[in-house]
């Protein structure tokens, strides 16, 4: 574990240097089309990763609440520091991920990429052009603390993306139900609800009972959009109230099958 500094100068926890920087981007992609975080509110982030988005939300509003989700135990380590670094006591580091019924799996842990971590390696496993489109898309439209990736000739992006996806180790973590959590943590409400686990997000969302539903405020979740799975998804939102409901792509991901599912009620 290692720290490195925030472009607004907070010092965080991390595994690799660039990729916490890369997260913080993502935060504010995360908050567009309605998707807003206030005072009081409390905030289910699955696929937690090192924290990034729990510690922007409890630095900014000291009444917030963050469940956040990370199953593998060495992102978890960070998770936890960086949780109790910056909101001990309202932001809550669970070593598990979520899925549609509690057990283990196994999820490929890749070190040069911690984020990459996933139990469905087949997204790129299946489609390796796919990965390296998103490393050259990140390469073209990098956040401004890491202008110097505009640098590098497009042409790496293949020998990047094996980098990043070498040394793989497997490693068996728990899973949860969302439901699971909202009753163990007796959860009256959750303001917002963020996934980004890696493929999983469908399992996820089904592991949300009907009557917790009505809980949930708002959702954005990242969709890899493997058998109409993006519409599913959608599908399964608006049943739930949630009927305001955008679909975008970033910049960086124009060239793979992963969107963002911005809901409303």
């Amino acid at each position: 574990m290692i720290t490195t500094k925030l472009i607004d100068g907070t010092e965080i926890f991390c595994l690799r240097k660039p990729e916490a920087k890369m997260l913080d981007h993502h935060v504010e992609g995360y908050m567009q089309h309605g998707i807003t975080i206030n005072d009081g509110d409390v905030v289910f982030d699955v696929g937690a990763n090192i924290g990034v988005f729990g510690v922007r939300a409890v630095q900014k509003f000291k009444n917030v609440k963050v469940f956040a989700f990370e199953p593998i135990p060495e992102i978890f380590s960070v998770l936890r520091s960086n949780a109790e670094k910056f909101g001990k006591g309202r932001f809550f580091a669970l070593n598990y991920g979520a899925s549609n019924e509690n057990g283990t799996t196994s999820f490929s842990y890749f070190p040069n990429t911690p984020a990459l971590s996933t139990a469905h390696p087949e997204m790129w496993d299946d489609n390796p052009d796919a990965f390296e489109n998103a490393v050259k898309g990140s390469m073209k439209n990098a956040p401004a603390d890491m202008q110097w990736m505009k640098w590098l000739p497009t042409s790496l992006a293949g020998l990047v993306a094996r980098f990043l996806r070498s040394g793989k180790q497997m490693i068996t973590c728990e899973l949860r139900t969302i439901s699971s959590v909202i009753e163990e943590y007796k959860i009256e409400k959750i303001d917002l609800l963020k996934i980004d686990c890696e493929g999983a997000e469908l399992a996820a969302i089904k592991g949300i009972k009907d009557e917790d539903w009505k809980k949930i405020n708002k959702v954005v979740v990242e969709v890899h959009d493997m058998e109409n799975r993006v519409e599913f998804i959608s599908d399964l939102l608006r049943e739930h109230g949630l009927t305001k409901i955008v679909k975008e792509k970033e910049k960086a991901l124009e060239e793979t099958a992963l969107y963002n599912l911005y809901a409303t009620r």
